[in-house]
């Protein structure tokens, strides 16, 4: 297996970035103690919706709503109206159940590819079975579907193997949540009428020093079943548009109240021609402490402490690029050097 791999230290202030049920900061028991943690979905999504904005080709959407877009889709195709309805619901049907209380959607969301809806269409108009027109689509259009995956519960055939793989972030030292008590002045009432606000609440909270870890089946992502048919220039840029999202996307929880938007303080990306991922996760089996010089500087050293410690015992090779190093430019380029 190719690989890239990013390790990914970052610290957030005071934040919410991923929630559980009861609005609470998610938290692990790593190392036998509490650390924050925000969830891989929580990454995959920031990192998806920041590459869709800034980057082509990341053009995949998830939804239940099938029937709208099929529709358009075979009337552009040159179906009549009156048909059109009934042949979009027939396609929906292959990748998911019609939803019994709403006809515009289905049970599951589905993530497609703009090109994947105009060419079942297409296919579909000039009379092809659905089932058959969507085994035969390409998504070059949608880098999304082949980094992060999909799965059609209709269908098995149609689903696709994510070629990224993140990991849940922890915090590299012990964690706690706080809690912020807030008060809200309503501007209308007099002090001498009542000085009490006019609503308070509480609001849990955490900051913390995070070690996040993403990497890439380049083997993978490259098949003919994903993005191998892109040309090498474009086969680069989607790579490197995908990196760039997966180190400076913020989750968007309370961006508002908590803004907690930063960028890691270092990164460790590094290219495997062989071998299986390998995160650095043990560096921080035994908490960090700041020692007067802060979490950023003493994650860092232990960091490095158990790349080296990798390295010496299993002989690992592999290359290696520093983001503070090279710079994010150089950066990318290294990492992206070998694809073809």
């Amino acid at each position: 297996m190719k690989l890239i791999e990013l390790h990914i230290l970052q610290s957030f202030p005071v934040s919410c970035l991923n929630r559980d049920d009861v609005g609470s900061p998610k938290t692990a028991v790593f190392g036998g103690v509490q650390r924050a943690r925000l969830s891989s979905q929580c990454l995959k999504r920031a990192a998806r919706v920041a590459a869709s904005e800034n980057a082509p080709g990341f053009a995949g959407i998830r939804s239940r709503f099938l029937k709208e877009p099929f529709t358009q889709a075979l009337l552009n195709a040159g179906v009549e109206a009156e048909k059109a309805p009934a042949l979009a619901q027939a396609i929906c049907e292959t990748f998911s159940k019609q939803d019994a209380k709403h006809e515009a959607q289905v049970t599951t969301a589905v993530y497609l590819a703009p090109s994947e809806i105009k060419q079942v269409a297409e296919a579909v108009a000039k009379g092809e079975d659905p089932k058959k027109a969507a085994k035969k689509v390409d998504r070059l259009d949608a880098a999304d579907i082949a980094f992060f995956g999909r799965m059609v519960a209709n269908d098995a055939t149609l689903n696709v193997e994510g070629a990224a793989m993140f990991s849940h972030a922890l915090s590299t030292h012990k964690a706690t949540n706080e809690i912020d008590f807030y008060s809200a002045v309503d501007d209308r009432k007099s002090d001498a009428e009542d000085a009490g606000a006019g609503m308070i609440g509480t609001l849990e909270f955490t900051s913390a020093t995070y070690y996040r870890y993403a990497a890439v089946n380049l083997d993978l992502l490259f098949s003919e079943s994903h993005l191998g048919k892109l040309s090498g220039e474009e086969k680069k840029a989607v790579l490197a548009a995908f990196i760039q999202a997966t180190l400076t996307a913020v989750p968007g929880a309370r961006k508002n109240s908590m803004n907690a938007a930063t960028l890691p303080f270092e990164v460790l990306g590094i290219l495997k021609s062989k071998g299986q991922p390998i995160q650095l996760i043990n560096a921080f089996e035994s908490p960090v402490q700041a020692n007067g010089k802060g979490l950023a500087s003493t994650s860092l050293e232990a960091l490095k402490a158990e790349l080296g410690k990798l390295k010496n015992t299993w002989g690992i090779e592999q290359e290696e690029a520093w983001l503070t190093e090279a710079g994010i430019q150089a950066f990318l380029e290294k990492l992206t050097s070998h694809v073809e």
